[in-house]
């Protein structure tokens, strides 16, 4: 499986600038207004609104207009957060296949244990003196990050989805979903604004080459499905062909690579590889 651990952290950052929309119609988040219709271009921040009615802006001058305003769009977050979490509980599972079923992670302090030492123990890269204290300080990183993630991520915007054998609560493996604009992907997907990203993707030792991460991609699709994106991206090391494999069965297709240079600043270069979704109506 590919070593995605600089596409791991660079989600982190990326969460920071990437703006914060979802879904169809206008939301309020951090501060901003922002428009979107079927997933399409995204209006620039306006002024925070005084008033709201419906999908129009209203102005209005007393404090108790204010106070329903917010309370307003505070109702219509919680509505677009329920709609999506409703539609994504008809599917316990999104994906269950192999022996192995894969379904969202659950925001609780074990869980999220577990899956920060499933992908410290795939993305950690040993050193020479004091490992274990590394290991330990890069698993805390990685746990970091995926608190900030599921905290400030709207609900169709970030997901981390975890597999766990048919037959008990274990997890195995885990793949991070995250929707993006980079121009460096966009340029090869025709007609879209956004994607689905793909990162993150670690299984188990003990449990890989057991078809668990063909069943976390096809995650992947149910979820693009789900939240309505038609485009799939991620990338993988150039010289790992096992990883390459196992995405373009899945349906991924090289498009680009790091440019040759990067070899020269001890870098290995990676391709971008994308998809578009086959499950969308």
């Amino acid at each position: 499986m590919a070593n995605l651990r600089l596409c791991y952290l660079q989600i982190s950052n990326s969460l920071c600038t990437e703006p914060w929309y979802a879904g169809r119609g206008s939301r309020f988040y951090h501060g901003s207004w922002k428009t979107v219709s079927n997933r399409k271009k995204v209006s620039q921040p306006i002024e925070r609104p005084v008033g709201w009615s419906g999908s129009c802006i209203v102005q209005c001058c007393s404090t108790s207009s204010t106070t329903s305003a917010a309370e307003a769009t505070e109702q219509v977050f919680l509505e677009d957060r329920s709609s999506i979490e409703e539609k994504e509980e008809q599917f316990e599972y999104l994906a269950s296949e192999f022996g192995w079923k894969v379904r969202r992670l659950a925001e609780n302090r074990d869980e999220m244990r577990e899956v920060a030492q499933i992908q410290a123990e795939a993305f950690h890269t040993p050193v020479a003196l004091f490992d274990d204290l590394f290991f330990e300080f890069f698993k805390a990183e990685v746990l970091s990050g995926l608190l900030y993630k599921l905290k400030n991520s709207p609900p169709d915007r970030y997901a981390c989805l975890v597999a766990e054998p048919a037959a008990e609560r274990k997890l195995v493996g885990i793949v991070d979903v995250t929707a993006l604009r980079d121009k460096d992907v966009l340029q090869h997907l025709e007609g879209a604004d956004e994607y689905l990203y793909i990162s993150g993707i670690a299984v188990s030792k003990s449990f890989r080459r057991r078809k668990i991460g063909s069943v976390l991609l096809k995650a992947c699709d149910v979820l693009s499905h789900l939240w309505g994106f038609e485009c799939l991206a991620l990338r993988a090391y150039e010289d790992d062909m096992g990883a390459r494999k196992l995405y373009t069965n899945a349906g991924y297709k090289v498009v680009s690579s790091d440019p040759q240079w990067v070899t020269w600043i001890g870098r290995k270069r990676r391709v971008i590889m994308i998809k578009r979704s086959n499950m969308l109506d």
